[in-house]
């Protein structure tokens, strides 16, 4: 912080007794009570400021401030330096591997005679403290995407001669770094609207994040915990088909997520609230109007610094994202089952016999279904009916099946 200067009167009674009383810096600075380092720098800035003494008589108190203590912009250098682009700082800041001292020796190369390591650190924390005061948390260019539900639901007609209405569900997707954002509506929250949501923001965004930070809805984490949360096996293997990493937030920690969170309350009001007196007949026609307002949201400029969505995502953000898979992924979901002493699963549903009789873990997806034992994957299967008939000959008819099954699999 800067020193608060003397009174002008001090300073003329400090100008007195080192030119007309031929007193040290020291002496002078004892007698008005200010360090010696003080009266040094009234002195070189007199010296300086080009006046002679005895002042002369049109010099009143605030000319001789004036002199004294010119404006920043009016000194010459080098105590008038260029200052960085602090936007231009903080924005560089999140692509991977930039640091201050790298961003600096740019600065210094650009402008030699700018500031040292030090000041020019201390300048741009400074700008970052006059912002909003909270807890950035700031994110590198293909680091995390932000997943959620908006709060909000939007009703759509799904019967036009009844009037029924039912109410989509709004699934909000945000890129950390640039603030991208996708949108879309679904009829639930449940597994597989909460899967194919994914799919399809991965493929609207053209790559995948490192990290994957959802809520803690059923669909996504079984049983949340700070330490090993408990993924659904869907929505785990889904990951490991992109090559993301889930990292749920912590219950009730919405600051967590907090880019989702803003990305939701954005949604609702420049897409939801746009839409509030529209009718739908059909999700396809909802989702079609919420995109056409999704490529406005994502080009609409930013309030407190330059660009758009849209162009910070193009610039830093899509070259650092991972690369899409060959092939979406299939849904599919994972249920636990004992094998039953005809090698087959409950519910008559046949298939190669298993190392042993034991619990496994059944895929079941359409049109084929899987089952795994103890981590590794047994077969893929064509999917028989699961409904149960009562009788013995959907017994036996299911048994020969699954003879038939075994012998062409052995013969092959």
């Amino acid at each position: 912080m800067p020193r608060r200067r003397i009174p002008v009167r001090k300073i003329k009674e400090a100008l007195r007794l080192k030119f007309a009383c031929s007193l040290t810096d020291r002496q002078v600075a004892r007698s008005l009570g200010v360090a010696r380092s003080t009266a040094a720098e009234y002195f070189r800035r007199f010296a300086a400021s080009g006046l002679p003494y005895p002042l002369p008589e049109e010099i009143d108190d605030a000319s001789l401030a004036a002199r004294l203590f010119p404006p920043a912009s009016s000194l010459p250098p080098p105590l008038s330096r260029p200052l960085p682009d602090f936007p231009y700082l903080n924005r560089e800041l999140r692509t991977k591997g930039v640091t201050l001292m790298l961003l600096w020796e740019e600065y210094r190369q650009e402008h030699p005679a700018g500031y040292q390591y030090s000041r020019f650190c201390d300048h741009y924390r400074l700008w970052l403290s006059r912002r909003d005061l909270v807890l950035r948390q700031e994110y590198k260019a293909g680091q995390k995407m932000f997943v959620d539900y908006a709060g909000s639901t939007v009703p759509v007609v799904v019967d036009r001669a009844t009037g029924e209405v039912e109410e989509a569900q709004i699934f909000v997707c945000v890129l950390g770094a640039s603030n991208y954002t996708f949108s879309e509506a679904a009829w639930t929250q449940a597994l597989p609207d909460w899967i194919a949501s994914h799919v399809r923001a991965f493929e609207y965004i053209g790559g995948v994040a490192e990290e994957l930070i959802p809520d803690n809805l059923k669909s996504g984490v079984t049983s949340p915990c700070f330490y090993e949360p408990d993924l659904n096996p869907t929505y785990e293997e889904m990951a490991a088909h992109y090559g993301t990493a889930v990292l749920p937030a912590r219950v009730r920690k919405p600051r967590d997520k907090a880019k989702v969170e803003a990305g939701v309350l954005v949604v609702t009001r420049w897409i939801l609230a746009r839409l509030r007196k529209r009718t739908f007949f059909s999700l396809a026609e909802l989702n079609a109007e919420i995109h056409r307002l999704l490529v406005d949201l994502n080009n609409r400029p930013f309030r407190k610094m330059e660009g758009t969505r849209k162009s910070l995502f193009e610039a830093m953000e899509k070259p650092a994202l991972k690369a899409l898979p060959e092939r979406p992924f299939e849904y599919g979901e994972w249920k636990k089952a004992t094998v039953n002493i005809f090698c087959g699963l409950p519910r008559y549903v046949a298939f190669p016999p298993a190392p042993e009789t034991g619990r496994v873990d059944s895929r079941t997806e359409a049109p084929h279904n899987g089952t795994r034992y103890r981590d590794r994957r047994n077969s893929i299967r064509p999917r028989f009916s699961r409904q149960r008939v009562g009788g013995l000959r959907p017994f036996i008819s299911q048994c020969a099946r699954a003879l038939a099954f075994i012998s062409k699999s052995i013969s092959a």
